[in-house]
């Protein structure tokens, strides 16, 4: 048998989906998890940015309004191979589903790898409309049937309690 007929399930995509889990275990294991959130934030929040620069050239807008943030978040990871879709969409918030992550079965047990979620999500929101926090309410990586994001679109008060990562444009 030659090597190019063995069974083997390895291309392009399992190898960089595989890349990315080791590195993500990789860092969790020497800095701890929430270090290695904030690496990965740092690599995705460049990406977040790229992609968002994509949309407006290709939607021939400045700025992108509520709608098609929420719309181009599923696009962006339906592109990617995920299942999510908007669960709510309002002027305080846009929370969404999601049934199959982007990673697959690799992303099971690195909760770090949804970082590039958060930040993705956050960095296109707060691009547009000024300011997002960003809360990972379910996922997959943890062991979730499927993934739950809420994207705040406003400031929180003083009183509220909050959780996630906030993120901050230039559009307020």
């Amino acid at each position: 048998m030659e090597p190019s007929d063995a069974p083997i399930a390895l291309d392009r995509d399992v190898f960089m989906r595989s890349l990315i889990r080791e590195l993500a275990r990789v860092l969790e294991d020497v800095v701890g998890l929430e270090e290695a959130a904030g690496y990965v934030s740092l690599v995705s929040q460049t990406i977040g940015d790229d992609i968002n620069g994509q949309y407006t050239k290709a939607l021939s807008v400045d700025r992108l309004d509520r709608v098609q943030v929420a719309k181009v978040m599923v696009d962006l990871k339906k592109r990617l191979g995920g299942g999510f879709f908007v669960v709510e969409e309002n002027d305080r918030r846009i929370v969404l589903g999601n049934r199959v992550c982007p990673f697959g079965e690799k992303v099971l047990g690195r909760p770090s790898m949804c970082m590039m979620t958060s930040n993705i999500f956050g960095t296109i929101a707060a691009d547009n409309l000024g300011y997002a926090r960003v809360e990972l309410e379910k996922t997959i990586a943890r062991w979730d049937v499927g993934c739950r994001v809420v994207v705040h679109l406003r400031p929180p008060s003083e009183a509220e309690l909050t959780t996630g990562r906030e993120y901050y444009g230039d559009a307020l």
